[in-house]
């Protein structure tokens, strides 16, 4: 079943999607602060979030920077701002689409199928290599990452980082050309501590020893490498 988490802080509208997207056969999961939506996304990694923009004290735009820093989930921002200006801005900070209130409940419904539909879009694959650094091996085909033949389960955006650098090893990336080569964004609309969370996310999964790392190595004040042999 999928599963979406529905970030509102009024009950009325919470009350009214979670019956609309309940009968729709999602399974759904409700958060009402910056706090509590990047648990109920720390713990459990939904399919999609849906995400107010307005949420009491907190400010959506924030939630979805917190959010990013764990998971490439899909977001679609419910917003009562109409100024494209605003609208713009949240989908360049990583938001897959956005919906302004009022909107009717079918076409929400609409939205979400779409941006599922785009999620679960995988590329024709064509004739790909198997890198293979020593313990380590990447399988571009399969997708599949196995360290000491064990196979490690990443996320999209840890898989799509790991491949950028090691192509390119011992070259060193500054968090800005992460930002730009892998996230297909820049400093100016997303954080450069989200390149630092993947990494130490990243590091965790693939190191021997993950408070020293050696694979992915500091290169202090200009960003990181990948290193093909470790000793």
């Amino acid at each position: 079943m999928v599963e979406i988490v529905l970030v509102e802080d009024e009950r009325d509208m919470v009350d009214l999607l979670s019956t609309h997207l309940s009968a729709e056969g999602y399974q759904i999961r409700s958060a009402n602060s910056l706090a509590s939506a990047v648990s109920a996304v720390a713990q459990r990694e939904p399919d999609l979030v849906l995400l107010d923009i307005t949420l009491g004290n907190d400010d959506g735009r924030d939630v979805l920077r917190e959010i990013r820093l764990l998971s490439d989930v899909p977001i679609i921002f419910l917003t009562g701002r109409g100024l494209e200006s605003d609208r713009v801005a949240g989908l360049k900070m990583g938001a897959d689409d956005d919906i302004v209130k009022p909107f009717s409940l079918g076409e929400l419904s609409a939205r979400i199928e779409s941006v599922l539909r785009r999620g679960q879009s995988v590329p024709r694959i064509t004739e790909r290599s198997v890198l293979t650094f020593e313990d380590l091996s990447i399988n571009e085909s399969t997708r599949e990452v196995r360290v000491r033949g064990d196979i490690i389960d990443l996320t999209a955006k840890e898989y799509s980082l790991l491949v950028f650098l090691a192509h390119s090893p011992r070259q060193v990336f500054s968090r800005e050309q992460l930002l730009e080569h892998v996230w297909s964004s820049s400093g100016e609309w997303q954080n450069e501590a989200t390149v630092t969370e993947h990494i130490r996310r990243l590091r965790h999964k693939i190191e021997v020893d993950r408070d020293a790392p050696k694979r992915i190595a500091t290169v202090r004040g200009l960003g990181y490498r990948f290193e093909p042999v470790v000793s």
